[in-house]
């Protein structure tokens, strides 16, 4: 009896062995199918991104990405949107060439909608917002968006932050000795619209050479500041201010003004620094004030 309840027990743990590796095989084949897999559509068109923001002194038009996501084809693309939002057309944005409609060219996967936002600047600091939604699509065996009823994709927030009197982007402008030197990227920023911070200002000073071999402006950071003051009635101040740039004797100050119609602004500064001078071997140094005017233009 004890012999044959020893066969029995190995025959089930057999059988428990043969079962777990067929289970196994199973769920290796499931895996496998799983992994070899593909996509089948439908493909589908959608908004790159699903939120934008800029301030409305960006001067550039925005561009709205929409791509397919599929294969490219040897068509056009045409996507038809509707837009809704607080902003308000020919007051705050315009749209730039057909309204309601993008294109994917063929044999390209993404098209764009050219927004080219307006600058009403009033000191008020709102914003405003602008939604795109994607309605249709052709050729039809696309559809628009993915997911659950396929809201994933299908719409694009873009919202439009006011921005201070004088703040955005300008092209600068500055005479240096006989030259004139410009700069495309100073920006003009504030959180008050009252002082206002201007980054890069060292135009054409960044190695001005004014005795020998001493330089008046070496600059290390490559967009120094400086602070102004919007006094209210188109005139402005800079105060004196240190700047690690200047050197540890130095500091910047002067006037400046502002011109409603063009929104020009420029600047009167007074650079006071500490050049050195070498004759001889002997070196000495002598406090300089440089004066200097620059302009700014609104891009």
């Amino acid at each position: 009896m004890e012999r044959v309840a020893t066969m029995i027990r190995r025959y089930k743990v057999r059988t428990y062995t043969v079962l777990g590796f067929l289970l196994v095989m199973v769920v290796f084949a499931c895996e496998q199918t799983d992994m070899t897999r593909t996509f089948e559509g439908p493909y589908f068109v959608r908004f790159t991104d699903t939120t934008l923001a800029y301030k409305e002194s960006y001067s550039k038009p925005i561009a709205v990405e929409v791509h397919n996501v599929g294969p490219q084809l040897d068509q056009p693309i045409t996507i038809t949107y509707t837009i809704t939002g607080s902003a308000r057309e020919g007051k705050e944005y315009t749209i730039v060439g057909t309204k309601g409609t993008v294109v994917i060219p063929a044999k390209k996967s993404t098209g764009a909608i050219s927004v080219q936002l307006i600058n009403n600047a009033n000191n008020i600091l709102d914003s405003q917002t602008l939604t795109f939604t994607l309605t249709g699509v052709q050729p039809s065996n696309l559809q628009v968006g993915f997911g659950k009823d396929n809201v994933i994709g299908k719409s694009l927030t873009l919202t439009i932050q006011d921005d201070c009197l004088l703040g955005g982007n300008y092209t600068g402008s500055g005479r240096v000795g006989t030259q004139t030197y410009t700069a495309s990227d100073p920006q003009i920023t504030s959180s008050d619209c009252k002082s206002y911070l201007l980054s890069n200002w060292n135009i054409g000073l960044s190695n001005f050479v004014v005795v020998g071999n001493s330089t008046l402006f070496g600059f290390n950071a490559e967009k120094p500041t400086l602070t102004f003051i919007d006094n209210g009635d188109n005139s402005l101040t800079i105060p004196t201010q240190t700047n690690a740039d200047l050197g540890s004797n130095g500091s910047l100050s002067g006037t400046g003004a502002w011109n409603p119609r063009n929104r020009q602004i420029t600047l009167n500064l007074q650079a006071k620094v500490r050049i050195q001078m070498v004759r001889d071997t002997v070196t000495t140094y002598r406090d300089t004030t440089l004066l200097f005017t620059q302009t700014y233009t609104p891009q």
